[in-house]
């Protein structure tokens, strides 16, 4: 049992009694009336946006800057500077998410343990220092460590991120949220083109090449925004940072309630034993791997394929990237937005599934030329079925280990295939990287499969619940699972 204050024990009713309109409620999303807010309460969820946001946006599009800096390294110099060959730099791109993948076990323990705001502090300011520390690397094995490096202390800022949304945000409005986080990197691949061309414009100074210049500048920005990170990142919705007012906390308790999130420092291996025998882990875990192929791929041979095009500069491949980062944040957006509006994750997300094989078919199948360019910018329509997966996750899992681990799995898998990713780009296919967008194309597909499965699996509990409810409402300080929680309602 979870201990928590008097205040937050209160009663926690996820459905209301069956009436007629039951089955449809399975079918559409598992809601049976939509929640109106009052004018209070539409307050409090500005005030927590506008103290949450703005720096949390800030960190995620530094570190998917920092992330995809070797992509951009790629134009900027770093084989002639390094001497690295092509499959080395495959590696690069790959070894980085080995480190994210294995820091994934030891950071869902340290998630539990640790004050969030605080540990993911300490470990921004760690990853920054590596980004400064690899504009020092001269051989392919000091590139790899620090790159390894890299991977081990990022890992840790996405899975803090999708557990501090829950705790902020009622059930119906997480999808959104989920998908202004995702859509995050895409605006961070914006924010990272941009320096870039100005970087390129700059050439070598005080014999500095311009590659390692990209990777000072943002070791730099994201050491600062570390310490901001430590001090000022809202995790809990009754930080002081809010300020509260009496009926605010009132508020806070019932949207409390609604989430069915409840922070723990003990970890409940009974939950972890319920998600393991679950088949949505497996689904889940599948889609997670299958779109993440691509998205490895295309994020480390991006300016690459771009510059196969034509005989464009480095500025100008750095250039012809920037709508990729564009195209990744609207495909997010407009995903998000519309699952939130229609009420259904599900079909949304295999709508973008469906635009991201286009675009992966075109780059495969496509000339050189605008077609090409048109499908690398489609292609990008993967993030916001990513953003989907993120917020069926958040939205349909409950019990405080279950959703860690849950968010683990997602992340590990989602790491797993963007090692995979840019290994399959193989140097003998230049420039088509044929092997690349067949593999890539059968992600799309099985991801595509995965979200109508997941569906099913869902609306067919739902109706069970809906037909036969619980009598008893949930006491939310018991921190139940979605499984033992009767009366919790999937969101489809």
């Amino acid at each position: 049992m979870v201990s928590i204050s008097g205040e937050d024990k209160k009663e926690i009713a996820h459905i209301d009694s069956p009436d007629s309109s039951s089955t449809d409620a399975a079918e559409k999303g598992g809601f049976q009336q939509r929640y109106v807010k009052s004018e209070a309460e539409k307050k409090l969820v500005r005030k927590i946006s506008y103290t949450f946001l703005p720096l949390t946006t800030a960190i995620i599009m530094v570190q998917f800057a920092d992330k995809s800096a070797l992509a951009i390294s790629a134009v900027l110099g770093i084989y002639q500077d390094t001497g690295i060959t092509g499959s080395q730099f495959s590696w690069l791109g790959s070894i980085f998410f080995l480190g994210y993948l294995i820091m994934q076990l030891p950071n869902q323990i340290f998630i539990q343990k640790f004050h969030i705001r605080r540990y993911l502090g300490i470990c921004i300011v760690i990853w920054g220092a590596v980004m400064m520390f690899t504009a020092m690397g001269n051989t392919f094995s000091e590139l790899a460590a620090l790159r390894f490096l890299l991977g081990l202390f990022e890992a840790t800022c996405l899975p803090c991120i999708y557990l501090i949304v829950p705790h902020l945000y009622r059930r119906e409005e997480q999808t959104f949220y989920f998908g202004v986080v995702t859509m995050c990197q895409g605006v961070g691949s914006v924010l990272g083109n941009l320096v870039a061309v100005g970087i390129s414009y700059m050439g070598t100074r005080r014999g500095i090449t311009m590659w390692r210049w990209n990777h000072l500048i943002f070791g730099i920005l994201t050491v600062v925004l570390g310490i901001l990170c430590f001090f000022f990142l809202l995790d809990n919705p009754r930080s002081w940072m809010l300020r509260l007012t009496e009926e605010e906390r009132r508020i806070v308790d019932s949207r409390t309630e609604d989430n069915a999130v409840v922070k723990s420092s003990k970890i409940d291996l009974k939950q972890i034993k319920e998600a393991l025998v679950e088949p949505r882990l497996y689904i889940i875990a599948m889609a997670a791997l299958c779109l993440n192929m691509q998205n490895g791929g295309l994020l480390v041979f991006s300016a690459q394929i771009i510059r196969t095009l034509g005989n464009f500069s480095p500025t100008e491949s750095i250039l012809l990237k920037m709508p990729g980062g564009v195209a990744s944040t609207i495909f997010i957006l407009a995903a998000s937005i519309t699952a939130r509006r229609i009420q259904q994750i599900s079909y949304t997300g295999m709508v973008m599934c469906l635009l991201s094989l286009g675009g992966v078919v075109i780059l495969a199948a496509a000339p050189h030329g605008g077609a090409k360019l048109a499908g690398y910018y489609l292609s990008w329509a993967m993030g916001g079925a990513g953003a989907l997966y993120a917020a069926m996750v958040g939205t349909n899992v409950s019990g405080y280990t279950k959703k860690v681990f849950y968010n683990c799995v997602l992340v590990v898998f989602s790491t797993v295939g963007n090692f995979i990713g840019p290994l399959v780009m193989l140097e003998r296919d230049i420039p088509t990287y044929k092997t690349g967008m067949i593999v890539y194309c059968i992600g799309n597909a099985v991801a595509f499969f995965c979200f109508w499965a997941a569906r099913i699996i869902m609306a067919r509990e739902n109706r069970r619940r809906l037909a036969d409810p619980p009598k008893e409402k949930t006491d939310v300080s018991l921190g139940l699972t979605d499984v033992e929680d009767r009366n919790f309602i999937y969101k489809l």
